[in-house]
């Protein structure tokens, strides 16, 4: 692991660490994945990327907090994002629990073990009295990383990007 990369949270098996321009090759091969990212509003080209990392070191100054890129502990290989933005979830900004796994490695409880992580650090670091994850209605294997982490189902809401959205929500005292 390279000394002057910001670790924010460690598990069993990942650490989890601010993402810099560094990290544009490793991104793109997770967001620029089709069959990776086939719930997504859009695929992801060099461009958005690039913007992708740029908008999540603008969050680590502006919030405190954004996605960081989830490195398995062992190689500090980095194998997708884990972490905690402010989404317009059906008009409010609400903090929300975002995760990418590099295809070849999902199935493995990477989601899991990182969103979980995040979950926690949310609750120990900031006021927000309920955590939010959202994604495409069909999206059930981002829907069973929420529910494996406490959250549960909120609502469903028909909106322009996913065609339905569906919302999952932990409150601070189920914690």
């Amino acid at each position: 692991m390279d000394k002057y990369m910001k670790v924010i949270l460690e598990t069993k098996r990942l650490f989890l660490r601010e993402m810099n321009t560094d990290n544009f090759d490793a991104l793109y091969a997770i967001l620029g994945d089709p069959e990776n990212m086939k719930h997504y509003p859009y695929s992801f080209d060099e461009k958005r990327v690039k913007e992708w990392i740029e908008r999540n070191m603008k969050r680590y100054e502006n919030n405190g907090f954004g996605l960081w890129a989830v490195c398995l502990k062992d190689s500090g290989e980095l194998i997708g994002d884990c972490g905690l933005t402010l989404q317009n979830i059906d008009n409010k900004l609400l903090p929300e629990i975002g995760y990418h796994i590099r295809r070849d490695l999902q199935r493995h409880g990477y989601a899991k073990e990182a969103a979980k992580a995040v979950l926690n650090w949310a609750f120990d670091n900031t006021q927000y009295p309920a955590i939010y994850s959202y994604c495409r209605y069909t999206n059930t294997a981002s829907i069973k990383t929420a529910e494996a982490i406490g959250m549960r189902y909120c609502k469903e809401y028909p909106d322009e990007a996913n065609g339905i959205t569906h919302v999952s929500v932990i409150y601070r005292q189920e914690q």
